[in-house]
């Protein structure tokens, strides 16, 4: 008995340090540049972008693939502070800055047809076929699929009311967002 349980022993701890090293030796160099770009994005995994999630758009960015301004959830104030990452200029004059906002399902119109629970990304709306559906505003991240795929227009956005968790002070000297 001993014998064997010295033998896994053994054979545990010599596979565990040849896995050790092979990670080591094996590892896939990241660029910093891209997981500094990813901390910068929403990290709504909507896909809005064309990508499948907010980590390919950064690397994609940090090879100069594509432009800063393909962010929605993100608005101005992420391609702006993307722009100034990477050093490049960006318009954002057809970007319209609404802050953030949350999904609002109108239950006089609402059909429950679980178009907008196959779109959502983050899980957000609950309903079941043929019944009301509403929207966890918590989970919501405002990627707007939901509102473009409705077919009775049931679904708005509507910008977070200020709370004591939501609300922030201004900046002293910076502009005053609304």
């Amino acid at each position: 008995m001993l014998m064997d349980v010295g033998s896994l022993t053994v054979m545990g701890v010599a596979l565990g340090g040849l896995l050790g090293v092979a990670a080591k030796l094996l590892a896939v160099e990241e660029n910093p540049l891209e997981q500094e770009l990813q901390a910068l994005l929403p990290g709504s995994q909507c896909g809005q972008c064309g990508f499948v999630g907010c980590a390919q758009y950064a690397v994609a960015l940090a090879k100069g693939d594509t432009p800063v301004t393909l962010c929605a959830p993100g608005g101005k104030a992420t391609i702006e502070v993307l722009a100034k990452k990477l050093g490049v200029t960006a318009d954002t004059s057809e970007h319209e800055d609404t802050g953030p906002q949350y999904a609002l399902i109108n239950e006089d119109l609402c059909i429950g047809c679980l178009r907008c629970i196959g779109e959502c990304g983050s899980d957000a709306i609950v309903g079941a076929p043929k019944q009301l559906h509403t929207v966890i505003a918590d989970a919501c991240h405002a990627c707007t699929k939901c509102f473009k795929i409705c077919p009775t227009e049931a679904i708005e956005m509507r910008p977070i009311p200020p709370t004591i968790a939501a609300w922030h002070w201004h900046k002293p000297g910076a502009p005053a967002h609304h």
